[in-house]
């Protein structure tokens, strides 16, 4: 119910359709950049470059970047990123061809399309919470994040009914087109909001004046910030294993075919769905960072489980439950930075997270498969276990380091207890 009655404020409803109706456009893509580069080439190496393409631009602006992601750090910018990023998603459709100029045209607008989401991802994240009030920022940061958990059940199913009546391109118009709705969302919202001079964040460092802060400072002020984005980049590497090992742990283990992997997708899918509400209207605040960690932990000890599963439908459940936590933690630490961090401050420490978790992610897509080739179940195993390991690791360290530091109060106080501000 709390969601319904946020969805009624405008500037959430319209932001909320238009980014669901986008974030399910670039699943499109994700899912058409890895079927055209197959048919093509049959190489899977050749995938994971294109995926890996996207993802090293959000580590390069991440940080180095400060003065380009503090330029665009405004609705009405972010209307003219998403209508570069139509143009970019909406060639593909005048230049592919089926040979190796048309794959590495993929490959270059995969990675065009990554530098322009690694400017849109953290100014659209650090710009949401300004839209309400204080006492609704966990909400509208848990409304937000089910975009992605819409997307990814909603997605596979919309590509697969989709491709059976358009060309591979036709997954790139698209999601141009969905780039498009929401270019003009972002119009609209800038324009509806600029007289009350909310359109820029808020701080010393306006739009286009000055470069973000630096991390370091930032991440030193709030201990808890610094081990928890720690502990967000190690499960983002592990969970690049199900990702990617999925499959063949249910084929040697359980001598399962593609319909038993598509009903784990689905069932770590409809866990998300079931526990963003949950995770939107709990009273996370006052128990970060302990709620944040045990979320991992449980992540990984159901991970562990998958690995140690002797049939399909205990493989199902654990699936369930990683999908379950999953947005506890996400919303957490977002909602944590949203309340404690305002401005430049608050688009920082978003994008310094993203830069973790993208490399992080990388990683884990370029060494964890093989590890999982001889034995899955084992990989499985010992990944889960050393997650919920260092999760609880996190809480000694968040415990001794707070111990003999003051917890920064709210949004831009720990700047002016630091010494840090303006900096």
């Amino acid at each position: 119910m709390g969601y319904l009655r946020l969805l009624r404020h405008r500037d959430v409803g319209v932001l909320w359709a238009a980014q669901t109706l986008s974030v399910l456009g670039d699943r499109l893509y994700a899912l058409a950049l890895m079927w055209l580069i197959w048919q093509a080439t049959r190489s899977a190496g050749l995938m994971g470059l294109a995926a890996v393409a996207e993802s090293v631009p959000y580590v390069l602006l991440g940080t180095f970047g400060r003065r380009v992601l503090g330029r665009f750090a405004s609705l009405g910018r972010l209307g003219w990123v998403d209508l570069a990023r139509a143009v970019a998603a909406g060639s593909l459709v005048l230049v592919w061809r089926a040979d190796g100029a048309g794959v590495a045209a993929l490959v270059v607008a995969a990675c065009v399309l990554g530098v322009l989401g690694a400017v849109f991802d953290p100014n659209l994240a650090a710009l949401v919470p300004d839209l309400v009030e204080p006492e609704l920022v966990q909400q509208v940061t848990g409304i937000m994040d089910m975009t992605g958990r819409i997307a990814r059940v909603a997605g596979p199913a919309s590509a697969g009914l989709l491709l059976a009546v358009l060309p591979g391109t036709g997954l790139y118009a698209v999601d141009g087109g969905t780039f498009v709705v929401s270019a003009a969302a972002l119009g609209y919202l800038a324009r509806q909001r600029a007289g009350r001079a909310q359109d820029a964040v808020p701080g010393p460092a306006a739009p286009g004046r000055a470069p973000l802060p630096k991390a370091i400072p930032l991440l030193r002020a709030d201990p808890r910030v610094m081990v928890a984005i720690a502990v967000h980049g190690a499960g983002l590497l592990v969970s690049a294993l199900p990702a990617i090992a999925m499959p063949v742990l249910l084929a040697t283990r359980l001598h399962t075919g593609a319909g038993g992997y598509g009903l784990v997708l689905a069932s770590s899918g409809l866990g998300a769905l079931a526990g963003n509400p949950l995770a939107g209207t709990m009273r996370l605040g006052r128990w970060f960072p302990q709620a944040y960690f045990a979320a991992w932990a449980a992540n990984g000890l159901a991970l562990a489980a998958m690995g140690l599963a002797g049939s399909l439908a205990a493989v199902t459940v654990f699936a369930f439950m990683t999908g379950l936590v999953t947005p506890v933690a996400a919303v957490c630490l977002r909602t944590h930075l949203s309340s404690r961090f305002a401005g430049p401050e608050r688009l920082r420490l978003v994008a310094t997270d993203q830069t973790v978790i993208r490399a992080a992610g990388t990683v884990g897509m370029l060494t964890l498969p093989a590890l999982a080739a001889a034995s899955p179940a084992a990989a499985f195993a010992a990944a889960g276990l050393v997650m919920a390991g260092i999760a609880g690791l996190a809480v000694v360290i968040t415990a001794r380091l707070t111990g003999s530091a003051a917890v920064p109060g709210p949004a831009g106080a720990v700047l002016a207890d630091s010494g840090v501000a303006g900096q």
